[in-house]
């Protein structure tokens, strides 16, 4: 496989589905629907909202456009295999949707990073919040969210594109970096990537140290404060519940790649690959949707307005 230019990886994840396929083309057209029909209602509420140009909220929209971004990365491509006879993608088609899985993935869990930060501000230093959380380091908080995962998958990709590859067969749904790896020809050729993939690792598990470390001393802090633990309900139980879902989404798909039994049902084996790329983009909207008063209130009026004028 030496001119990349007209190789072309053949998905076999929809094999044993095709009998399906308009039934699965019309469910996944609609869960696409949804998904872009409650992200941008939720970040159009925080455009629109002036009162919500505040960090928490503007994180917050981040987080939905990153969960948008994920999706389309996704649904497209998957739509149209629906409707294909064959299900192939280009060598650098790969390349782009690999490398769109990976930031998706880590650009979540560097805001729920980001999120921990500002809600610890919030609680634990009330008084210099603003001064913290100032208009520049917002900024700088929200580059880090998205232009580091960028830097570290950028690296995973350019290190993977200089493999040769002895086989056009991904058994999967869609391209992701780990699986293109494993088709390398010589194991020796992909020792810099597992090293470089390690080091990711490490890098987002200090993430994911640096959100419990934050919850802590949040905990500690809201214990014996009635006006503390009811800001921790309204706006901390639904981040721990958006990151408790990304955490058990990307474990369960990491530790198949990683570990998995080749026996599946090829149903199981799609439903665990795509569940971080469905789950967490639906519910994590909703959640806050539901559990804040202010973007309820404001979605409720906008809907009003809406309707009134329709």
């Amino acid at each position: 496989m030496h001119n990349f230019s007209h190789v072309r990886f053949f998905l076999s994840g929809l094999n044993d589905t095709m009998n399906y396929r308009v039934v699965l083309f019309s469910l996944t057209l609609l869960c696409y629907c949804f998904v872009v029909l409650v992200n941008v209602a939720l970040i159009v509420t925080i455009i629109l909202d002036k009162n919500m140009h505040e960090p928490m909220y503007i994180l917050l929209c981040t987080f939905c456009m990153n969960g948008l971004y994920g999706a389309t990365g996704f649904y497209p491509k998957i739509l149209w295999d629906l409707l294909s006879p064959v299900h192939v993608i280009s060598y650098y088609g790969c390349l782009v949707q690999a490398s769109v899985m990976y930031l998706f993935a880590c650009s979540d869990l560097s805001i729920l990073a980001v999120m921990a930060y500002d809600r610890y501000v919030a609680i634990c230093r009330p008084l210099e919040y603003h001064s913290i959380m100032s208009k520049s380091r917002l900024l700088l908080l929200v580059c880090f969210s998205w232009l580091t995962p960028f830097c570290i998958v950028g690296t995973n990709i350019i290190l993977t594109s200089r493999l040769k590859l002895c086989s056009p067969y991904i058994d999967r749904l869609f391209c992701v970096n780990w699986v293109i790896v494993k088709l390398a020809c010589f194991p020796a050729d992909t020792i810099v990537n597992n090293i470089v993939a390690y080091v990711t690792i490490i890098i987002y598990t200090f993430h994911g140290f640096f959100i419990f470390c934050s919850y802590v001393y949040v905990i500690k802090t809201c214990v014996n404060s009635l006006e503390n633990r009811a800001k921790f309900m309204q706006t901390c139980v639904p981040h721990l519940t958006s990151l408790l879902i990304f955490l058990v989404t990307i474990l369960f798909d990491i530790m198949h790649i990683r570990y998995g039994s080749t026996d599946l049902p090829q149903a199981l084996d799609n439903f665990i690959a795509i569940e971080y790329l469905v789950i967490p983009p639906i519910i994590n909207p909703l959640i806050y949707g539901f559990r804040n008063k202010e973007i309820k209130d404001k979605m409720r009026q906008i809907f009003q307005k809406a309707c009134q004028n329709f």
